[in-house]
């Protein structure tokens, strides 16, 4: 895929880091007729204004992190927006000249938590489109991760009913990587599937490829697992609310299990999440949860001043995940 940009338009993307009104839907469909892993997708409802207000909705969760050998305090940042996607270069449409466009709900998602003396900081990028019966698929994924050791990045891009993978690692068993496995759920995709559509969660038997957090986290092999999925009303104690629903995967081969846990009105507000598997070092499970604190909805790329560092509080910001207050 080639994503050569003129520093021009760098510039003007940088500057235009905005969500615009209802997204276009002018590009054809994805020609590859894939099985529909997600179910009553035709009778998906239509996204309401919601997300149409020219906001971003951004909520920030405390993060209980598995990582090594404990649980590590820390935070994380969901942000959700629509924006117009342009489904040949898998970049947004900035310029609007490539009719090649469709209409997608982006997750952002920011872990941040230190490991002792040093920290993590990793960002997940999903790209969903909105009309699922034209782009059944989600089309992109982008995870960087960052500590003190050194960096990687991990990409997965939909083409031609295969997810490819682009790895750059520090490691030296992994290094520069690329490859390419037929269709599968993504376990990325979820917060997205959710919040379009979730009672067309897969359950029972399923394909899934990991989160790409975990796979980096673990080092796992670019593959996809067999899991079983299950959606049910939340009848657990740790998230608070009325009316909540939970999405469950479980991996059998990882020892893995993931539940993530949402409002069940519109717009299926994610409160929290819960991702249990063996730790590194000694494989012993341990469990990581993020749980809702707070949600605003604010066109946050308006914000980029130095007087608008107040309006971090309204989201219970930390300068050090972890450390506030210390």
């Amino acid at each position: 895929m080639k994503t050569k940009i003129l520093a021009g338009l760098l510039a003007l993307s940088a500057a235009a880091c905005t969500s615009p009104g209802e997204p276009q839907s002018n590009s054809a469909p994805q020609a590859e007729p894939m099985e529909m892993a997600f179910k009553s997708q035709e009778k998906a409802p239509a996204l309401s204004d919601y997300w149409y207000q020219g906001k971003a909705e951004i909520n920030r969760y405390t993060l209980s992190q598995n990582r090594y050998q404990d649980i590590h305090p820390g935070e994380a940042i969901a942000i959700f927006v629509t924006e117009d996607f342009l489904t040949d270069k898998h970049v947004k449409n900035d310029n609007y000249t490539n009719p090649n466009s469709t209409g997608a709900l982006k997750t952002n998602l920011l872990r941040r938590f230190p490991t002792g003396l040093y920290d993590y900081s990793i960002m997940t990028s999903v790209f969903t489109p909105v009309n699922a019966q034209a782009f059944p698929q989600t089309l992109k994924v982008a995870t960087a991760a960052q500590d003190w050791c050194g960096q990687a990045f991990m990409q997965l891009n939909y083409e031609g009913g295969q997810y490819r993978m682009q790895l750059r690692s520090y490691f030296e068993n992994e290094g520069d990587q690329e490859a390419s496995i037929p269709y599968a759920v993504l376990e990325d995709e979820l917060f997205n599937r959710i919040r379009i559509n979730p009672d067309g969660l897969p359950t029972g038997p399923v394909k899934v490829i990991p989160s790409t957090v975990v796979i980096r986290l673990k080092h796992l092999p670019f593959q996809a697992y067999q899991a079983k999925g299950s959606l049910s009303d939340y009848s657990g104690s740790r998230f608070q609310g009325a009316g909540l629903r939970s999405y469950t995967l479980e991996y059998p081969k990882l020892q893995r299990t993931l539940e993530i846990v949402f409002e069940q009105e519109p717009p299926y507000r994610i409160v929290g999440w819960t991702d249990a598997y063996p730790s590194a070092f000694d494989q012993k499970v341990r469990t990581t949860v993020a749980q809702l604190d707070t949600t605003i909805l604010e066109p946050y790329w308006k914000y980029n001043r130095l007087e608008d560092m107040s309006r971090r509080s309204s989201l219970k910001l930390s300068a050090f995940p972890g450390t506030a207050g210390q």
